[in-house]
């Protein structure tokens, strides 16, 4: 048996299921969940966010990614830093390196990259409708140009659970 990666982070642009997806498949599998920080932090913010804000929250996924994946030995996240590092590419111009380099420093991590297939649902918090795609080839671009282990999910409803499900199982044999 191989070893797996401790961490399986469900990416990808805004609306694509992703919280869906993960919320799904960490009940089905019994694991614990990183949901994302930002989603919650903000739903409740009376004011627009700022890049300061932006750079906390990923500081706090980060801290909250690490405490859980420290004790279980397997873990699903609805994001880490590499959403982080294109929010802040987007909104705000660019990344700042030290956030970089602490996910360049990540390891043994799997990511489940869901496309912009599934149709566009409005919602406060979402910023880019006419953007997915191009948020697509950015997810794809820092992941080949950092290596990062991916698995493309794709499809609509129970075609996208079952392939996120087959990536997983490839990963646990």
């Amino acid at each position: 048996m191989r070893p797996y990666p401790p961490l399986i982070v469900i990416t990808g642009p805004e609306s694509t299921g992703k919280t869906t997806l993960a919320s799904r498949l960490a009940a089905e599998l019994g694991l614990p969940l990183v949901s994302e920080l930002a989603r919650e932090r903000l739903a409740d913010a009376e004011s627009r966010y700022t890049e300061a804000d932006v750079y906390r929250l990923a500081i706090l996924q980060y801290r909250q990614q690490m405490e859980v994946t420290i004790r279980h030995p397997l873990v699903l996240a609805d994001t880490d830093l590499l959403t982080y590092r294109i929010w802040l590419d987007v909104r705000f111009g660019g990344c700042a390196s030290w956030l970089q380099a602490l996910h360049t420093r990540s390891s043994q991590v799997h990511y489940l990259l869901c496309t912009p297939d599934l149709p566009w649902i409005a919602d406060p918090l979402r910023e880019n409708p006419h953007d997915r795609q191009m948020l697509f080839e950015s997810h794809l671009t820092i992941l080949n140009n950092e290596s990062w282990p991916y698995t493309i999910v794709s499809g609509i409803g129970q075609e996208r659970t079952e392939m996120a499900w087959a990536a997983i199982r490839n990963l646990l044999v």
